[in-house]
C-alpha cells in the first residue's frame, strides 16, 4: 500500500516559488552528536529560518544513533519550523525492509523530500563498498524503491569531478542520467572548488539526455573556515583542492603550531563568494551551502552576494 504523505512542498516547487528575482539558496546540516551540539544546531536552524532558504537538508549516517537523530531532527524541523526539510537516505548497511521502514518514518512526520544516496562504507568512505545482502546496490534502485512507496520527491547526488569509483567522466555521467531517468527530480553536487567542473558536468548531462539535463543540478559550496578541516574533507571524498586555492589557504594558515583560522576564514569566504558569483552568472537553479551547523560563514557569503540583507547596525 502506498504511503500517504502530505506536508511541505517539493524542492522543485520551492525553487519555482522563489520569486524575489534573486538566486535561491539552501543549506545542509548534519545530525549532532550530543545535547550541546544539538542546542547549537537549533540556534543555527533558527538563524537560517529568518533568511528563508528554499530548503534545508539533513545528512545521514548508516545505522545507530546518527540515523535515528537524522529522522528525529528532520521531523522536528518539519513540525516546528517554516523550513522545507530534505532527508538524506543511504543504502549502506540496510535491507530493503529497513529502508521501507525508514521511509515510513519520514512519511509519518510529513516529510516527502528525500535525497537518495548509495552512501559510503562506514569508517572508510574510500574503502570497498558492498551491498547489504537483502538491500540495494545502487542509488538508482533506491530511487525506484522510494517512489514505489508513495508520493515522495527524490533528489540524487552528482559529482562535478566524477565519482571516485567511476573509471571516467562518461561512465559517471551515464549513471547520473540513469538516476534522473529513474524518477529523481534534481541532483545536488558533491562539494567542488572549480566552477568549470560544474559547467562541464551540466553540459555532459544535457548532451547525454536533454530532458534530464533540464532538471536542476544544484551546486554545493563550502565556505572554508579551516585548512585542516577542508583537507580532510576532500581527502575523504576522493577529490583535491585546486593548487592555487591550496597555496592561498596555506599562506593564510601560516607556519605556526596552530593555523591562523581568521586569515584562512577570510580567504575561504572570499573564494566561496567568487565561486557563487560566477555560478549565479551561469544561471544555476540555486546554491546549496555546507554549514557544518554554523550560520556565520554562510550568512557572510550570502550577504556578499546580496541574497540576504546585512544585520541592522545596533
Amino acid at each position: 500500500m502506498a504511503l500517504q504523505v502530505t506536508g511541505t512542498p517539493s524542492v522543485v516547487e520551492s525553487l519555482a516559488a522563489h520569486d524575489s528575482g534573486k538566486t535561491p539558496f539552501s543549506v545542509e546540516f548534519f545530525p549532532p552528536r550530543d545535547e550541546a551540539a544539538e542546542a547549537r544546531l537549533w540556534r543555527t536552524v533558527r538563524d537560517f529560518e529568518q533568511l528563508r532558504p528554499a530548503f534545508v537538508s539533513i545528512t545521514y549516517g548508516a545505522g545507530g544513533s546518527t540515523r535515528d537523530r537524522t529522522v528525529r531532527i528532520t521531523g522536528q524541523i518539519a513540525e516546528h519550523t517554516t523550513l522545507t526539510p530534505v532527508a538524506h537516505l543511504t543504502a549502506v548497511d540496510h535491507s530493503i525492509d529497513e529502508l521501507r521502514a525508514m521511509v515510513g518514518s519520514y512519511a509519518d512526520k510529513g516529510i516527502r523530500n528525500i535525497l537518495a544516496l548509495r552512501g559510503d562504507p562506514p569508517g572508510n568512505p574510500l574503502g570497498e563498498w558492498s551491498a547489504h545482502p537483502d538491500g540495494v546496490h545502487y542509488a538508482e534502485e533506491l530511487v525506484h524503491l522510494v517512489r514505489g512507496l508513495g508520493e515522495f520527491h527524490l533528489g540524487v547526488a552528482s559529482f562535478p569531478e566524477g565519482h571516485h569509483r567511476s573509471p571516467d567522466l562518461d561512465h559517471d555521467t551515464r549513471y547520473l542520467v540513469r538516476k534522473l531517468r529513474s524518477g529523481a527530480e534534481y541532483s545536488i553536487t558533491q562539494v567542488f572548488f572549480d566552477v568549470d567542473d560544474y559547467l562541464r558536468l551540466r553540459d555532459r548531462v544535457a548532451a547525454a539526455d536533454p530532458a534530464q539535463g533540464a532538471k536542476p543540478i544544484i551546486p554545493e559550496i563550502l565556505p572554508i573556515t579551516s585548512l585542516r578541516s577542508v583537507r580532510r574533507m576532500v581527502e575523504l571524498s576522493g577529490s583535491a583542492l585546486p593548487p592555487a586555492l591550496e597555496a592561498n589557504l596555506s599562506a593564510a594558515a601560516g607556519t605556526g603550531p596552530q593555523e591562523d583560522r581568521a586569515a584562512v576564514r577570510e580567504v575561504g569566504i572570499e573564494f566561496a563568494t567568487g565561486m557563487a558569483e560566477r555560478l549565479i552568472a551561469e544561471g544555476v537553479p540555486a546554491l546549496h551551502f555546507i554549514t557544518l551547523n554554523f550560520s556565520r560563514a554562510t550568512r557572510e557569503v550570502l550577504q556578499n552576494l546580496g541574497l540576504v540583507a546585512a544585520p541592522a547596525a545596533s
